[in-house]
């Protein structure tokens, strides 16, 4: 019998929202069909499943590739992907994943007649083809961005000793995927010399680290993920004016414009706080609705 090897892991995945209207949709598809699901497939093999509701978006923060529903996070002990392992994982029960998921969170295009979940009329997707969904940017559409990473941090940029004594957290996550053609070190290169100290000079920035995303894990296109910490959201407006005055402009830029990557597709973040709405494996008791 193949066994799967002990690989601590995390992973996050972005998820944005099509349409206000979709809100309410998309939270009772997550929390009466996909939690239950989730945690009867890896249960046994996850340490945290957490879910971390989106901020609103900052002024100017579009166009960084903000995505407006949440952050989902796992703390994996195994590799859900190790083939040795797949090989004789079979699911007893598929993923109740249907298409119009995709159409709230913004991953296929909206036909303008997205409706309540209908088991007798929906499509089904496997979970796994629908999280490798890569949208359409001609569509207005986004990628489905589940990435794996590191369990620490593999670089600090600035604020470490930060405590919780320190005061609240208004979080910045961001991925960033180089143009093809620009390697991860060139790259790299520019993120860390221009774009990271464009941000990090400023005082309303109080923490930042990084790591690079384990793209061997499930082929994710993003090569790269930045965690950067503010005051309060005014302290990150005035750090991202200051940041597109300081950042040089790479020879590779995607766009005209600061942060020189497109959005979404070169850049993709989320807002957040330093709470978890909901950590599933220890809260979660049932789609229970308020009366």
């Amino acid at each position: 019998m193949n066994r799967p090897e002990f690989y601590p892991v995390r992973s996050i995945i972005l998820v944005d929202l099509a349409h206000e209207d979709y809100r309410i949709k998309l939270e009772n598809w997550l929390y009466r069909y996909h939690v239950p699901d989730s945690i009867s497939q890896f249960g046994p093999y996850v340490s945290k499943y957490a879910f971390y509701p989106a901020l609103p978006t900052p002024p100017g923060g579009a166009r960084f590739g903000t995505v407006r529903m949440q952050m989902t996070e796992h703390y994996w002990l195994a590799n859900p992907n190790d083939l040795g392992f797949a090989k004789d994982h079979h699911k007893v029960l598929t993923e109740f994943f249907p298409t119009d998921v995709l159409v709230w969170q913004n991953n296929i295009p909206d036909q303008g007649h997205s409706h309540g979940i209908d088991k007798s009329q929906e499509v089904n997707l496997e979970g796994d083809d629908a999280r490798a969904t890569k949208g359409d940017e001609a569509a207005g559409t986004v990628p489905f961005i589940f990435a794996f990473v590191p369990v620490w941090w593999e670089e600090d940029f600035k604020g470490e000793g930060r405590t919780v004594e320190d005061g609240p957290n208004y979080r910045w996550m961001f991925m960033v995927k180089y143009p093809e053609g620009v390697s991860a070190e060139e790259g790299d290169k520019w993120l860390k010399e221009e774009f990271i100290p464009a941000w990090t000079s400023h005082e309303g920035c109080t923490r930042c680290v990084s790591s690079k995303i384990k793209k061997e894990v499930n082929n994710c296109d993003f090569d790269r993920i930045v965690e950067m910490w503010f005051e309060c959201q005014s302290a990150w407006c005035d750090a991202a004016a200051a940041a597109a005055e300081k950042c040089a402009k790479p020879a590779w830029a995607e766009t005209e414009d600061f942060p020189y990557l497109k959005k979404s597709y070169g850049i993709s973040g989320i807002f957040l706080s330093d709470y978890a709405r909901s950590d599933n494996l220890t809260q979660y008791r049932g789609y229970i609705t308020m009366r």
